[in-house]
C-alpha cells in the first residue's frame, strides 16, 4: 500500500487511465491520497510557439484542469482524497517533478506497446521516468 500515488494521464487516450485508475485505487492505502497529473506538451521551439495563439498555454492548462475534474468526478465520485494537477514542459521531467512536489512514494503509469520506430524517433516517456524517477514506478501495460 501506497500512502502518495502520483497518476499521470493523457486525457486523450483512454488506455492511459482506463485500467490504471483502479489499479492505482486499489494500491492506496487508507487515508492516502491519489494525485492525477495531466501534461500539456512543451511545443519545444520557439518558432513553433509564434504560430499559436496569443494565451494558447493558459488555454491549454485551464482546458487540461477542467478536463482532469471531469474525469475524476465521473470516474471516482466515491473516493475522498483526490488531487488534480497540470504541468507544462516536457512530459517525463514534468512527472517527474510533480512526484517530487506532491511527496509520492509511487508514480502508477500507463504504457503503450513498445513501437521501435516511434521510440527511435521520440523516445518513451515511461522509460525515461523509470529511469530518472528517484521513487518506484509501476508501468501498466
Amino acid at each position: 500500500m501506497f500512502k502518495t500515488i502520483l497518476l499521470p494521464v493523457d486525457i486523450q487516450h483512454e488506455i492511459s487511465w482506463r485500467e490504471a485508475l483502479p489499479k492505482a485505487v486499489a494500491l492506496l492505502a487508507p487515508g492516502g491520497t491519489l494525485h492525477v497529473l495531466g501534461v500539456v506538451h512543451d511545443v519545444g521551439s520557439a518558432w513553433v510557439a509564434s504560430y499559436l495563439p496569443s494565451g494558447y498555454e493558459k488555454r491549454a492548462l485551464n482546458e487540461m484542469k477542467s478536463q482532469l475534474n471531469a474525469l475524476v468526478a465521473r470516474e471516482l465520485p466515491d473516493l475522498p482524497n483526490v488531487a488534480t494537477h497540470v504541468g507544462y514542459g516536457h512530459v517525463a521531467e514534468t512527472i517527474i517533478e510533480n512526484a517530487t512536489k506532491v511527496g509520492a512514494d509511487l508514480i502508477l503509469m500507463s504504457s503503450q506497446r513498445p513501437d521501435e520506430m516511434r521510440t527511435f524517433r521520440v523516445g518513451s516517456q515511461g522509460d525515461k521516468v523509470v529511469r530518472h524517477s528517484p521513487i518506484s514506478v509501476l508501468v501498466l501495460r
